[in-house]
């Protein structure tokens, strides 16, 4: 009886303890994901301000150093480039994701990517290309 007991006490303890972890863990990750990104319009300014930009065929990337030891993101796509939200978000999507798996290349930098010609799934190797040609010319 006794051992049964003790059984449930540490499954119950096992799970409460996994249910923390993972509330902390979704609160990092939701605190680091608020922070990596740029949202307001002082902080787009400020980079803007700052005219360091690289131009390719499709992005254009705005960029200025920050004291932070993380890098964040802004992402701008108008209307005049593509009137689809739909596509619209999916640039947006892409983008994040190509710079999520980049970012520990991209540490102190504030940057934001300015869409200059709508680009779908068949572009997205050039897209990629593009990206990867930014990290270069930055780590110089």
């Amino acid at each position: 009886m006794q051992d049964a007991l003790f059984y449930q006490h540490a499954v119950l303890k096992a799970v409460l303890v996994s249910a923390y972890k993972d509330l902390i863990w979704q609160i990092l990750h939701n605190l680091q994901t608020k922070l990596t990104k740029l949202t307001k319009t002082d902080e787009f300014s400020s980079v803007f301000n700052f005219r360091r930009r690289l131009s390719f065929q499709y992005l254009s990337f705005h960029y200025q150093p920050n004291t932070l030891s993380l890098f964040r993101l802004g992402m701008v796509v108008g209307k005049k480039t593509q009137k689809l939200a739909v596509k619209r978000n999916y640039m947006k999507r892409v983008l994040r994701e190509l710079m999520r798996k980049k970012q520990e290349q991209l540490l102190n930098f504030d940057i934001v990517i300015r869409i200059q010609k709508s680009f779908y799934r068949y572009d997205f190797i050039e897209i990629e290309t593009e990206v990867n040609q930014m990290i270069a010319k930055l780590k110089k």
